[in-house]
């Protein structure tokens, strides 16, 4: 009788488990230096949540999501990005150069940091400060190399009409 409760105990789980790895996997195109080792120091620091969105597994190495749909989609791996009109942002120590993607998405690239770790957040789901705050402490793990500066800083003054 005891031998019969194991197995129907055994069977319930196998089906919870197999039930579970059946939730859908975020498709996510890997950066160009997914397989950069600073991309999983990156990785193993990631939160679990962010604002309300609970982390979801992601197809790719050194990619992840957060929110069913996706609120929050990061990508790490990508080339530095050069110097730039976009605009610049830092948040907790970490430059970010957003720009507007599709829909109600920004997309936010670090500066600075090689490899580079992207963000496609979905603004109607989650605000811009609030992912980046909570991200800042596992991109941090990537050398900043360079910052982001304005106009002022290029020339020592402000553009005629700025500051």
């Amino acid at each position: 009788m005891v031998l019969r409760k194991l197995s129907a105990a055994a069977v319930g789980f196998s089906a919870l488990v197999g039930l579970s790895a059946c939730a859908p996997v975020v498709v996510v195109e890997p950066q160009p230096h997914a397989t950069d080792p600073a991309c999983a120091d990156v990785m193993l620091r990631l939160p679990e949540v962010i604002g309300n969105h609970e982390k979801r597994k992601a197809s790719s190495q050194a990619t992840a999501a957060w929110g069913d749909p996706s609120a929050v989609v990061l990508r790490c791996g990508g080339e530095m990005p050069g110097p730039s009109t976009d605009h610049c942002v830092r948040a907790d120590d970490v430059d970010w150069v957003s720009r507007e993607g599709e829909g109600d998405t920004w997309i936010f690239e670090t500066y600075g940091r090689s490899p580079s770790v992207e963000l496609t957040l979905d603004t109607t789901k989650i605000a811009g400060a609030e992912a980046l705050s909570a991200l800042s402490a596992a991109v941090q793990q990537i050398e900043a190399e360079r910052e982001c500066v304005g106009a002022e800083d290029v020339n020592g003054e402000a553009p005629e009409g700025e500051g």
